[in-house]
C-alpha cells in the first residue's frame, strides 16, 4: 500500500507520516528531503524558495517512479509533502491506483486561529524548519483556504482538522 500525504505547510504531514511509520512500520518518504538532496548535490538549479509548481513539476516525475516501482515490488511505502498534484492519479494506471490512498490535510479557520500559537509551536516536532518567520497567521489561513478549494475542484479525499488535532488514518 502507498500512502500519500499532502497538505499545507504546518499541517502535519510529517508528523503524520511518523506517526504511520511507528504504527505499521511503513518506511515514508519526505519529498523535502529529496528536493534538499537534488538542490545539494547540483543536479538541479533550483532552489528551496523556487516556486512550488516548478518544484512540483520537476519533483512529482521522480516521485511517482519511486512509487511504481514499491507498487511492482509489492512493498508499503508513505509519501509526504506539498510537492502531489491534485491531479495525482492520472499518472498512474488502474494496477497502480488500485494500491494509493491519498490525504490531504486541511485546517479550518476557526481551528488556525484558535489554535495558531500551537501550530507554530509543534513546526519543528519532527523535523527543525530553518526559516519560519514568513508562516503568519495571514498565510496559514490563506493557503488552507486554497488547498481546500483545490480538494473540492478536484474531488480527492481530505482531513479537515476543525476542532482538535487528532488525525489517524487506519490502513
Amino acid at each position: 500500500m502507498i500512502i500519500l500525504i499532502t497538505g499545507a505547510s504546518h499541517t502535519g504531514k510529517t508528523a503524520l507520516a511518523q506517526k504511520l511509520l511507528e504504527k505499521y512500520k511503513y518506511p515514508y518518504l519526505s519529498i523535502d528531503h529529496l528536493k534538499m538532496g537534488l538542490i545539494r548535490s547540483g543536479n538541479t538549479t533550483l532552489t528551496p524558495v523556487s516556486d512550488e509548481k516548478e518544484l512540483t513539476n520537476y519533483l512529482w516525475p521522480i516521485v511517482c517512479e519511486m512509487i511504481k516501482t514499491a507498487i511492482e515490488n509489492e512493498q508499503n511505502f508513505i509519501v509526504e509533502g506539498c510537492y502531489i498534484p491534485f491531479e495525482w492519479s492520472k499518472d498512474f494506471g488502474a494496477m497502480y491506483l488500485k494500491n494509493i490512498k491519498y490525504y490531504c490535510l486541511v485546517m479550518s479557520n476557526k481551528y488556525i486561529t484558535n489554535h495558531f500559537s500551537d501550530i507554530k509551536q509543534y513546526a519543528s516536532i519532527v523535523e527543525n524548519r530553518m526559516e519560519d518567520e514568513g508562516y503568519t497567521i495571514e498565510t496559514a489561513l490563506r493557503d488552507n483556504a486554497k488547498i481546500l478549494e483545490q480538494c473540492q475542484i478536484y474531488k480527492v479525499n481530505y482531513i479537515f482538522i476543525d476542532d482538535e488535532y487528532q488525525i489517524d488514518i487506519e490502513l
